[in-house]
């Protein structure tokens, strides 16, 4: 069997990565990129003067990709297989970090990925290529864990319906394929008006989510920024959902010492001292340029804070906004 096609990461377009360079200006020191995917935000970041970028990244496709330009920055980039939650193990005293939690173009273009539902291929999901897949999900979980995932994890309003309409298919026959799923979903739903996402996008998403635990690795990662970053060290966090930027909305506002009484019944909390401080209140988002240059930018958010010198402490994934599931995933 021939190889599948390698997608063409030169093509590659950073969401917002002119503002985000812009807001984090002057760029210098070391950075760290969570999220190296094809590796825009490393190379903008290296061509903006940091000294040198660790990237991040848990597919190993991801550096397999960069071989053909790495070399070109020497010891400058430096590139870590893992998980963004880990990233104060593997650097300290850092001068920025950046997350870009949209899903890797090349990723989505490989349809024995599984990630599309525009293409048809095996049902997997996985960005670290191990695990349970998102065929496991459909095919193991209940109806209800299945109803939870999307409705919690997609904002899906018809998350009962489709998960029934899943158990009753994978009776059948076991749900393998990306069409098939997207068949299965779309049965469900009215056909999309013009300009309408397609019907199948929130339930992709929550599975993408599930299966790569997504939500619980960007509140463990906000946190571990917060460990890893240097007083004045900058965290940049590009987000293209709803409940992404409100957990990282929220936990800026959290650690930027807006603490008190949860409503005017609830004890009075103490301040501590705030570790980040906030470039902004409102989110950055894309510019006319940038949304007629890469429509896919439409719903990326920025949000940027400024580590203090206070010591690092921990939140609680419910304050923050973090979406829990009634069944934990296997």
């Amino acid at each position: 069997m021939a190889a599948a096609a390698r997608p063409d990461t030169d093509s590659h377009i950073p969401v917002l990565l002119r503002p985000l360079l812009a807001a984090v200006a002057p760029v210098s020191g070391v950075w760290l990129d969570g999220t190296f995917g094809a590796g825009g935000y490393t190379r903008g970041l290296l061509a903006a003067g940091a000294d040198r970028v660790i990237g991040v990244d848990r597919d190993p496709l991801a550096f397999e990709m960069a071989a053909p330009w790495a070399n070109e920055y020497g010891d400058r980039l430096v590139m870590q297989a893992g998980v963004f939650s880990r990233m104060d193990e593997y650097a300290q005293d850092l001068d920025g970090v950046v997350l870009d939690l949209g899903v890797s173009s090349m990723q989505l273009d490989l349809a024995e990925r599984g990630f599309s539902f525009m293409k048809d291929g095996p049902l997997d999901m996985r960005m670290s290529q191990d695990g349970v897949s998102a065929a496991d999900l459909v095919n193991e979980s209940s109806e209800e864990a299945i109803a939870d995932i999307l409705f919690h994890y997609g904002e899906e309003r018809a998350s009962r319906r489709i998960a029934r309409a899943i158990v009753r298919e994978r009776a059948l026959a076991p749900i393998t394929t990306t069409l098939r799923l997207t068949e299965i979903i779309e049965s469900c739903l009215p056909r999309p008006k013009f300009g309408q996402s397609h019907p199948a996008t929130r339930s992709f998403q929550a599975l993408r989510i599930a299966v790569n635990a997504e939500y619980d690795e960007l509140f463990q990662g906000l946190m571990a920024a917060e460990r890893a970053l240097k007083p004045g060290g900058q965290l940049a966090v590009v987000t293209f959902h709803s409940i992404e930027d409100r957990m990282v909305k929220r936990f800026f506002q959290a650690r930027a010492g807006k603490t008190g009484r949860a409503n005017r019944y609830a004890p009075e909390i103490a301040e501590e001292a705030p570790q980040f401080t906030l470039k902004s209140r409102k989110a950055i988002g894309p510019d006319d340029q940038e949304l007629e240059e890469n429509p896919r930018s439409r719903s990326a958010k920025l949000r940027v804070g400024i580590r203090t010198d206070a010591p690092a402490g921990a939140v609680d994934a419910r304050s923050i906004g973090m979406p829990q599931l009634k069944e934990s995933l296997k």
